[in-house]
């Protein structure tokens, strides 16, 4: 078995893909790891579309390639449209007193948990924030007042694993006070 930090270090942001299909039980599984996420009052305020047959992946694509950017994403043989749903009372309480996103706290949780899911399975994956919302929910039937803040990339990369470049950790943890 891998160990956590080994898989943390593999996991990327993929933007090429393998002209080979995603079995079914790889997303299952992914979605799983998603389904399992932890949410502020256990209020999962999460479903997912997945996107994997033609015409409609071809249409969705073309929706998520748009104004230059996400072109790869027409080479993803899978894709999961995150579509936030209605938190429970609990936690869109805590949303409005504490003025945090608790929901779009969630399903960012849940998109991790997709990707490192994937990265364990040999799969690559991307998160998506840009995209034509509006068109992309049309789409998929998703109703007007919900909103779909993420898409994952899901596929068989044909990348290669590229070396984290992150901020050394002084500059980023600081212990009992933020001040240095």
């Amino acid at each position: 078995m891998e160990i956590f930090q080994d898989l943390l270090l593999r996991r990327q942001s993929d933007r090429k893909y393998c002209d080979k299909p995603v079995e079914e039980e790889k997303i299952l599984t992914c979605l799983e790891a998603a389904r399992l996420s932890p949410s502020a009052c256990n209020s999962q305020p999460w479903s997912f579309v997945v996107i994997n047959s033609q015409p409609i992946l071809e249409k969705a694509q073309k929706r998520i390639a748009t104004m230059g950017m996400n072109k790869f994403v027409k080479q993803a043989p899978v894709l999961i449209a995150i579509v936030l749903e209605k938190a429970n009372f609990t936690a869109s309480l805590g949303s409005v007193i504490k003025d945090k996103e608790y929901p779009l706290l969630d399903i960012g949780i849940a998109a991790n948990n997709i990707c490192m899911q994937a990265t364990e399975l040999g799969l690559g994956s991307c998160i998506l924030g840009w995209f034509d919302e509006k068109g992309l929910k049309q789409l998929l039937d998703v109703p007007e007042k919900k909103r779909i803040p993420l898409v994952i990339s899901l596929g068989y990369s044909a990348a290669t694993t590229r070396s984290k470049h992150r901020k050394p950790m002084k500059e980023i943890l600081h212990f009992n006070s933020y001040k240095r």
